[in-house]
Parts: C-alpha cells; sequence; structure tokens
C-alpha cells in the first residue's frame, strides 16, 4: 500500500488494458490540438526490464514531504510550487503551463498534467539550492532504487562523506531526486509518470 510514482506504457495510456487511461490521452490530445501543438502519441510500450536498465520508473512517496513544502515555498514562486506539487499525470511534452482536465484521477477529481521540461527546470533550481549530490544519487529508478537509497541507509553513508544542505535533510532531499529523476526519465523514454 502507499502512493507511488510509475511510468506507464502504450497499452495502458492508450486504454487498451482494463483500467487504462485512454480517456486521459484523448483528453489531453483534444486539449493539445486546441492550442494548437501536434497530439502526443509516442508512448513507447511496456517492456520487460532489469534493474539499472532504466527502461522503467517506480518509486514510492514514504517520507515526509513538510521539508520538501519549505524548500519549494523558499525558492519558487506560488505559482512554480503549485505546478510542482499539483500535477497528477507527467508527460514529455513541453506546456507553458499546466492543462486540467475533466477526468478524475487516483487522487483527485480531476486529472491535472503537466511537462516534464518544466518539471526538470523547477526541480534543476530546487537541486541546485539543496547542494544536491546529483551524481552520487542512483542514475534509475526501475525498481525503488531512489527509495531503497534513502531509506536503507546509503543516503546516511554518503551525507557523511560528501556533506551539504542536502545532508540536513534527508526527506526533503529524497523528493527533490524523485521529482528529479521522474522529469528526467519522462524525457529521457517518452512516457508519461502517474500516481498510482
Amino acid at each position: 500500500m502507499g502512493i507511488y510514482l510509475v511510468n506507464v506504457g502504450a497499452r495502458e495510456w492508450f486504454g487498451e488494458e482494463e483500467d487504462g487511461r485512454g480517456d486521459v490521452a484523448a483528453a489531453l490530445n483534444e486539449e493539445l490540438g486546441r492550442r494548437g501543438l501536434p497530439p502526443y502519441t509516442g508512448v513507447p510500450e511496456e517492456t520487460d526490464f532489469a534493474r539499472g536498465s532504466g527502461t522503467a520508473f517506480e518509486e514510492k512517496l514514504v517520507p515526509p514531504m513538510d521539508g520538501f513544502v519549505a524548500l519549494c515555498r523558499a525558492h519558487l514562486s506560488k505559482g512554480e510550487e503549485e505546478l510542482l506539487l499539483g500535477w497528477t499525470v507527467l508527460v514529455p511534452v513541453p506546456l507553458d503551463e499546466e492543462i486540467e482536465l475533466p477526468i478524475e484521477s487516483a487522487y483527485d477529481l480531476t486529472t491535472t498534467v503537466a511537462g516534464a521540461p518544466r518539471i526538470l527546470a523547477l526541480t534543476e533550481r530546487l537541486a541546485t539550492a539543496l547542494e544536491l549530490p546529483t551524481d552520487a544519487l542512483p542514475a534509475t529508478s526501475d525498481n525503488l532504487e531512489l527509495t531503497g537509497w534513502f531509506l536503507d541507509g546509503e543516503a546516511k553513508r554518503t551525507a557523511a562523506a560528501r556533506p551539504g544542505r542536502w545532508a540536513d535533510d534527508l526527506d526533503t532531499a529524497f523528493y527533490t531526486s524523485v521529482y528529479l529523476r521522474a522529469a528526467q526519465h519522462s524525457i529521457r523514454r517518452g512516457c508519461p509518470i502517474v500516481y498510482s
């Protein structure tokens, strides 16, 4: 149980599987068309993956978010904070603003779609402010790799060897890392990321 961030493959995105997201995909493409943007159709198929392959994304949102919210408030505008904390679907489409769809999501009465390039820019700012050692983080999130890295002790060992602002609040560093890697994964693989 709990809340996860996961990638979605083409069959689920286009609604070919039971409980698929075809209604979201269709509504998003309709809204993109209204804005003069091309439809989002290049979603990769779900593939079998090996740990560390970078073909899937799955992280569990476990620690409290209070420090991360405070970091957002300190370094982002109100609108940027709402965008970063308010999306329910992340897509690798350059969007100037989020798109709210009148479709119920897992945790809200609507679906809010954000563009991964914008989310990446925001989280990169937070990572810089936090002095996050991104080169020390797991590069992929196929199988709760960041979750394990932070919760199983590797983050504490790295913090002892590489102190900085990030080491003062590992929960905040966790969320900064997860949102950073989610945006990077969405752009790299061309896939949506959703809460599950």
